[in-house]
């Protein structure tokens, strides 16, 4: 057999994993990527490696800072405002389709997942694993009643430009957002169940322009500490 010399698919498989570990929270913000330390840990050499993380930068998951090489980027609060503004038309018009075309197995998987949401908030125990993936499921499945791929993969590029998990780890420390976000979750289900596609539109974009202000003002903390702690 011939020895593959292209790299290519090596490099999109290293970077998909270091992705997902930013993606997770594993990698937190502002945590510098060593590439012998990555190169060793994936048994590769560090030209790979390399390459990943210039792909992972032009994705702007990560930048390359002097004296400290690759870290997690901590993005810019304008950018997450704006990457939201832009969510909120999208999703607002995901929740106007599902509207008409959402279905009994869509409500009830909607509840199910605010119920774990209202379980977590009672117990304060926001910021799990748990939460974050049952408020990722819920506007999945939103976008799933909406029924269409274009639209769902334009929300889901924006989505990963930012972690996943640290919208719950804003929502963790603010108990009165956490059930602020239950609430919209529960007025959007009410929408939803009746069909009101103007309703279901409105209560979406509002719901996620609240997520981004409130997101906005996390990473306005984070990033007057996350190089200075």
């Amino acid at each position: 057999m011939t020895p593959q010399t292209d790299d290519g698919p090596l490099v999109d498989d290293i970077a998909a994993r270091i992705r997902a570990r930013i993606m997770n929270g594993e990698l937190a913000i502002g945590k510098p990527l060593r590439q012998a330390a990555l190169a060793t840990e994936f048994g590769v050499s560090r030209t790979p490696v390399r390459e990943a993380l210039r792909q992972l930068q032009n994705g702007g998951l990560i930048e390359m800072q002097p004296n400290r090489g690759a870290v997690v980027r901590v993005p810019a609060p304008w950018e997450v405002r704006q990457a939201y503004e832009v969510r909120a038309e999208l999703e607002g018009l995901a929740a106007r389709r599902a509207a008409s075309r959402v279905t009994e197995r869509h409500l009830s998987t909607l509840r199910e997942h605010n119920a774990v949401l209202r379980e977590a908030a009672e117990q304060a125990a926001g910021g799990s694993p748990a939460t974050t993936a049952a408020n990722d499921c819920f506007h999945t499945v939103v976008c799933e009643a909406a029924d269409n791929p274009w639209l769902s993969r334009m929300i889901d590029r924006i989505n990963e430009t930012f972690p996943r998990n640290v919208s719950s780890l804003a929502l963790a420390g603010d108990e009165r957002h956490r059930k602020l976000n239950i609430r919209e979750h529960d007025a959007l289900i009410e929408a939803l169940t009746a069909h009101d596609a103007d309703r279901a539109q409105e209560v979406m974009r509002e719901h996620v322009i609240s997520a981004g202000e409130h997101l906005t003002a996390w990473y306005e903390r984070r990033s007057q500490t996350v190089f200075h702690g």
